[in-house]
């Protein structure tokens, strides 16, 4: 697979700087349901937007071992974080907590 660098070809100005990649490995399905069914509340209040929360994406090279994968995009580190520890959705990442194992990675975009 080759990998482009668009750095040159991309437009000055970009909505959103900061992305945020989850990758979820299910395992207890009803915990993660209860965090999912409440997961809209709390993320309209904050910056964020949800680019991609996909069960099923394809897997183009090596093994995965995930269950979902979600993409957000936030305009920056800080809004990210304002979502990520706010009484709110730390409350309701215990069940996310309880139904699967993550890694989640914070990747900052070009500007």
């Amino acid at each position: 697979m080759t990998v482009c660098d668009n750095r040159k070809t991309r437009p000055e100005a970009e909505d959103h700087d900061g992305y945020v990649i989850v990758q979820l490995k299910m395992t207890d399905r009803a915990s993660y349901d209860r965090y999912q069914a409440r997961f809209f509340d709390v993320f309209k209040k904050f910056t964020g937007r949800l680019l991609s929360p996909d069960e099923s994406p394809t897997v183009l090279e090596a093994a995965w071992d995930r269950d979902k994968l979600v993409l957000m995009s936030f305009p920056d580190e800080a809004a990210f974080r304002a979502w990520g520890q706010s009484a709110e959705y730390l409350q309701n990442s215990k069940d996310r907590k309880a139904g699967a194992q993550a890694v989640v990675l914070l990747a900052k975009g070009f500007g």
